[in-house]
């Protein structure tokens, strides 16, 4: 909770930094690398920082916060901190890091609003981001501590044992573990962080969603090509595309991510579009596993059945989950060969598909699809608290702020 001293001060000033909070985090990314370059090894995603999407999401994180502590002041914003803190915790973020983007971040509101930050101002807002991210450390280190590790813990190698084409631009790796320390089971949804070296030293994380239950000696996960379009291809897929051979060693991080399938006993709804149907892949695994017998539904959406990820072991899970539901959407317009699939032309459309009573829902997919299914199915009754949402990469969305 704000001060009654700071709180006054926020509120008054939230106006110009929420005006110029994206100019904000771009001056205090480029402050912090120029001081710190070494949290650009293994720590931070260069391509999302390229493009500008990781300082948009900074920026729309404080605001969000900032806003939160001002219209619930005695209710932080969980869903918000806790998609943070998974991120964080995949990444093996330390507290000690906190001090260093504080500065930097104190740093690039005085240099951007200049004047306008009096000492009073300053310790206000530095008020807001030590609430954040005390609330971030203690999630942080609630998350390690689940998965039996510390910070630096976080990482272990992993051969890589078999790389499987699933279309022509999107790989299954197969990774094998190395040594004799236990493999604590992953929840279903969640994702592993890949470090991967760079040919100028740096490596580079990503994340990537589990895509099997877990054995005890294996992790799955897919990797899709990511092709620039007139822009440089993705320097981490490319490397696992075409750098990385089976016996190679690997560094991944243990599993974390807030998405995971609940096992309430009610109907499960995953809804995707193209690579994003890799978590659902892994739910929909962790569910066969379990023997379950909820009511399942997956309804994806792809260019055609050939770039769909994922396809063949989805429908033999499917067929092993009883009264399972598999339907598709091909822009292309072309037919199904899956056995048991509905295919349907064109982008997905909700509108003559019947769907479960009292559902809960997962979605995956470009961040436009996902806003027009979950509007979708807030129209059709679903409530807001019954539809999960994972974006790959930042997110820019935050539609569980709403």
């Amino acid at each position: 909770m704000l001060s009654d001293k700071g709180r006054p001060i926020v509120e008054a000033t939230l106006p110009v930094v929420g005006e110029h909070i994206e100019q904000i985090a771009n001056r205090f990314y480029a402050h912090m690398f120029a001081e710190h370059p070494d949290l650009q090894d293994g720590v931070f995603n260069r391509g999302n920082q390229a493009e500008g999407s990781q300082p948009k999401a900074l920026a729309g994180s404080v605001a969000v916060f900032a806003t939160a502590l001002l219209k619930s002041p005695q209710q932080l914003p969980e869903r918000l901190l806790t998609r943070i803190a998974h991120k964080h915790a995949s990444l093996g973020i330390t507290p000690a890091q906190y001090q260093i983007v504080r500065d930097n971040l104190m740093w690039a509101i005085g240099d951007v609003l200049g004047d306008a930050v009096t000492p009073e101002v300053a310790a206000a807002w530095d008020e807001v981001y030590w609430l954040m991210a005390y609330a971030l450390i203690h999630q942080e280190r609630g998350l390690y501590s689940a998965r039996g590790v510390t910070a630096e813990r976080v990482w272990r190698k992993w051969r890589v044992a078999e790389k499987n084409n699933e279309t022509d631009d999107v790989i299954e790796f197969v990774m094998q573990r190395v040594d004799d320390r236990p493999v604590k089971t992953s929840l279903p949804g969640q994702y592993i962080t890949v470090q991967a070296p760079m040919p100028d030293g740096v490596r580079q994380p990503r994340q990537f969603s589990l895509t099997r239950a877990d054995d005890g000696e294996h992790r799955y996960f897919a990797v899709k090509r990511v092709h620039g379009g007139g822009k440089p291809d993705g320097e981490v897929s490319t490397f696992l595309h075409e750098r990385v051979k089976v016996g190679d060693e690997l560094t991944m991080s243990v599993p974390y991510g807030d998405v995971v399938l609940d096992d309430g006993g009610r109907p499960v709804v995953f809804i995707s579009a193209g690579i994003g149907v890799t978590p659902m892949a892994g739910m929909i695994s962790h569910l066969v596993a379990a023997g379950s017998h909820l009511n399942v539904t997956l309804l994806h959406a792809d260019v055609n059945e050939r770039s769909f990820p994922m396809r063949r072991q989805l429908t033999d899970d499917l067929a092993r989950l009883p009264g399972a539901n598999l339907q598709v959407w091909y822009e292309d317009g072309s037919g199904s060969d899956l056995p048991g699939a509905d295919a349907h032309a064109g982008t997905m459309d909700l509108s003559a598909v019947k769907l479960p009573d009292d559902a809960v829902y997962y979605l995956c997919g470009p961040i436009g699809f996902m806003q027009t299914i979950r509007s979708t199915l807030l129209d059709r009754g679903a409530g807001v608290r019954d539809i999960q949402y994972e974006v790959f990469g930042p997110d820019l969305w935050q539609a569980d702020t709403d």
